[in-house]
């Protein structure tokens, strides 16, 4: 089997000690779309960013198309299109300018360059508004100016960190839609990073879950939530959680596990029609009173809380190292 991506034991450490990606090993299959899952500070950017060659690796390694990303980064970097977290497309251009000097650095001659062009703009839904400034864009509009500039050479594969960050729920959808026609029609590999569960679940073929710089979980969204067990998640609010409690819970017959997501308790269980009785019983054994309580089908925010004990970080602020960009670990500054 062919791999597009082959990645190694890799190590990333920023002094006095943090190690920001921890001994990572995965490979990711031509012509899938691959996920990589975590919250802010998990790991996501700086290891995007030493598969792209924008950052050396402490130790371990990667393979891109074959090519060797310490070996060979001028030829990893040319069979490659990324697209950053940060907007950078040039606000006092036009979206056509802002992908033809985009060619320009990629050597692409001028016929086969405006051809390009005229096709990638017409594919991210931007030929009405090719000659316009991009600074009169929106915000998923300049998205999909700088997904088709991360095209322009016609790269084997793309990788996309945090493509999504930032835009409404609609534009994000649009995204998604154009990154499996884009996938569907150019038979490319792509490689994206995000914290939106929904986004890895819908859009990826397979998802690595990172935290802490580790891989926790790779698989498909839908293997990975059938692997953990219990197909029923009972999500219950109560005026007091103890440890005592919680440890009675687990003890519950049917419950398969118990979590915590804050003041909420994630409970997961064989069969809800018989559990459920028999928790209720449980609360009032302890004495709390219930504030909230849900059901519903495990999710990959499930998945996370099974491999990492807790939810995902999504709303945490994210500190910029303005010389080696955003993604570094919280435990950095």
């Amino acid at each position: 089997m062919a791999y597009a991506v082959e990645v190694q034991n890799i190590i990333k450490k920023f002094p006095p000690a943090t190690v920001a990606v921890n001994d990572v090993s995965f490979t990711v299959e031509e012509g899938e779309i691959f996920g990589l899952l975590g919250p802010n500070g998990a790991g996501k950017t700086t290891l995007i960013r030493m598969l792209t060659c924008l950052m050396r690796p402490t130790q371990g390694g990667a393979k891109i198309k074959g090519y060797d990303i310490r070996k060979n980064p001028d030829l990893v970097r040319r069979a490659i299109g990324v697209v950053s977290q940060a907007m950078t497309s040039d606000l006092d251009l036009t979206g056509w300018e802002n992908l033809d000097i985009y060619g320009k650095y990629y050597e692409v001659p001028k016929k086969e360059r405006r051809e390009r062009v005229r096709y990638l703009l017409d594919i991210v839904g931007l030929k009405e508004r090719a000659d316009d400034l991009v600074a009169t864009y929106s915000g998923g509009m300049r998205r999909r100016l700088e997904i088709a500039r991360g095209l322009i050479h016609k790269p084997y594969m793309l990788f996309l960190d945090e493509p999504t960050i930032g835009l409404d729920p609609q534009s994000r959808r649009v995204i998604w839609d154009l990154l499996q026609k884009i996938r569907s029609e150019a038979k490319l590999t792509i490689f994206i990073t995000t914290h939106y569960m929904e986004e890895a679940d819908l859009l990826c073929d397979r998802v690595a879950i990172i935290d802490y710089g580790k891989i926790m979980a790779l698989d498909s969204p839908s293997n990975l939530k059938r692997n953990i067990g219990g197909y029923d998640i009972i999500e219950v609010s109560l005026s007091e959680i103890t440890s005592a409690a919680l440890e009675r819970l687990k003890s519950v017959e049917f419950v398969k596990n118990v979590a915590q997501k804050d003041s909420t308790l994630i409970i997961y269980v064989e069969d809800v029609a018989k559990a459920m009785p028999m928790l209720i019983d449980e609360f009032k054994k302890s004495n709390v009173s219930i504030l909230y309580l849900a059901v519903h089908e495990q999710s990959l925010e499930d998945v996370f809380i099974h491999y990492t004990g807790k939810s995902i970080r999504e709303g945490e602020p994210q500190k910029v190292n303005f010389l080696i960009g955003a993604g570094v670990p919280r435990k950095l500054f």
